[in-house]
């Protein structure tokens, strides 16, 4: 790619707090979370023991929370109903920091609700609770006006089908916005594309694009020919198909500036409302006068983190950049326990309830018996960080020969290993320190460890935490090698 990780932080750091109006479908997402251990004797379904529940902003909602996330200021337009689910809400979304005078109360429409039933982390069962059909002509202009009252800096079009975008009214905002100079991005539903003419982007997913152009777009030949007839026949500037594990396909007015770029996930665990982090970032990028490349590089980058979450959920500014350094070998890579952004990076972990598995070692000739390992204690939790002993403490356990590799040569081929998040060096004989400040919630060693009294084990088992032993590749290790080597 053109655009290289360097320029993406950077940009991310620069941008400021444009305002930006997000006009469409605003929805309850309701989780039940809970375990299924049997089936019910009245049908062939699982039954859920429900644990918890946990209400989140959906739709036209997530798309607002991304932003606020993002760093925008944010003016809500749409509709809610006049009941419960209406009153939670406005009042999630006014604790985010959005102003929500642009949310009309109707009282003979239900607040939209999507209830989903989750056992462990598997989508078991949804209920949606909604009204689709248009909204009055008195209410679409109600909703013009209050947007031609406002000052914005960018306009999006969150549209899930379900009433409030009527024909005349996306029209209508899309010249306004045309009008005033500003961007305007669309998350389409409808499969006639032209009702978005004059719309500076939509983001439309493979099936999507698919149904609007009557054909599939299952390669890459395909989605240039007949995404670019699609783009030109709807009047659109720039077309953005998003395509899942395949990464996003860009088309531009300009054939020079059209574009493939793979994708940014690395673990996909929910697809639900990658979309909204898409249009959300797009909008962002767009509102601070970024290329179009490098906006959907970022907006890639985004949809990446919020696949690997489950359910809808926001993907904040702080946390992209984290996850835009994980990509790179040298962002993963601290210069000790002491390193601001270690501590920073575990917040953020820990506020996402992510289990942070730690392991250490010399790591001097890195084999498969080291890939294999490490593979093995990343399966344990969700983040693995990599204690590397330095230099000095590697000479102090293996002798003045050792180690046959530098400390940060070591720790760039660690961080080159997907399965490795972070590598941060330690100066001690011992991680002891390292164990103690990052306070790992899974402790791993080889079992050749077993019952020879592991560092750090009775502080994490103290904490809270497990130590697990992992079995070692038979025949493979750094001493065997290095007299290999000698005797060749």
């Amino acid at each position: 790619m053109s655009v290289s990780l360097h320029e993406l932080v950077p940009a991310l750091e620069q941008m400021g707090q444009p305002r930006i109006a997000v006009v469409g479908d605003y929805m309850l997402d309701r989780y039940v979370w809970g375990d299924a251990m049997r089936v019910s004797p009245e049908a062939p379904v699982p039954v859920v023991h429900a644990a918890r529940e946990e209400d989140r902003l959906g739709g036209a909602g997530n798309v607002v929370a991304n932003l606020i996330a993002l760093g925008a200021k944010v003016q809500a337009y749409g509709l809610v109903g006049q009941d419960a689910g209406g009153q939670d809400l406005l009042a999630m979304l006014e604790a985010q920091g959005a102003l929500c005078q642009g949310l009309l109360v109707q009282a003979e429409r239900p607040t939209i609700q999507k209830i989903r039933v989750m056992a462990r982390n598997q989508q078991m069962l949804r209920v949606d609770r909604e009204e689709s059909q248009a909204v009055s002509a008195e209410v679409q202009e109600a909703l013009y006006q209050a947007l031609a009252n406002a000052s914005w800096d960018a306009l999006v079009l969150s549209d899930y089908g379900k009433g409030c975008l009527g024909a005349e009214l996306t029209s209508r905002l899309l010249q306004l916005a045309e009008e005033r100079g500003v961007p305007s991005l669309v998350d389409p539903k409808h499969r006639d594309f032209s009702r978005y003419r004059g719309a500076s982007l939509i983001t439309p997913n493979r099936t999507e694009a698919e149904q609007a152009a009557g054909v599939s777009l299952q390669d890459l030949n395909a989605l240039a020919a007949e995404g670019e007839r699609l783009r030109q026949g709807s009047g659109i500037r720039q077309l953005l198909i998003t395509l899942g594990a395949d990464g996003m396909y860009l088309l531009d007015a300009d054939p020079e500036q059209s574009f493939h770029i793979p994708t940014a996930a690395r673990q996909v665990f929910d697809v639900t409302g990658a979309g909204d982090t898409v249009i959300a970032m797009l909008a962002m990028a767009f509102a601070e006068g970024l290329e179009a490349e490098l906006s959907v590089h970022l907006a890639n980058a985004a949809a990446g983190v919020a696949v690997a979450k489950v359910g809808t959920t926001a993907v904040g500014r702080e946390e992209l950049i984290h996850a835009l350094h994980a990509m790179s070998t040298v962002g993963k890579v601290m210069t000790g326990k002491d390193d601001p952004r270690l501590a920073s990076t575990l917040a953020l972990l820990r506020a996402e309830g992510r289990r942070v598995v730690f392991t250490n070692g010399c790591f001097d000739l890195l084999h498969a018996g080291h890939v294999r390992y490490l593979g093995a204690a990343r399966g344990l939790g969700d983040v693995l960080m990599v204690g590397l002993n330095s230099d000095e403490s590697v000479r102090r356990l293996k002798g003045e020969e050792r180690p046959f590799n530098h400390l940060l040569d070591r720790a760039e081929v660690l961080a080159a290993l997907e399965c490795v998040d972070m590598v941060v060096p330690f100066e001690s004989d011992t991680p002891q320190d390292l164990i103690e400040a990052v306070s790992p919630e899974v402790l791993v060693k080889g079992a050749d460890w077993r019952g020879k009294g592991v560092a750090g084990a009775d502080f994490v088992e103290s904490s809270g935490g497990e130590v697990k032993f992992i079995d070692l590749l038979p025949g493979r290790s750094t001493t065997g090698l290095a007299a290999k080597i000698r005797q060749e």
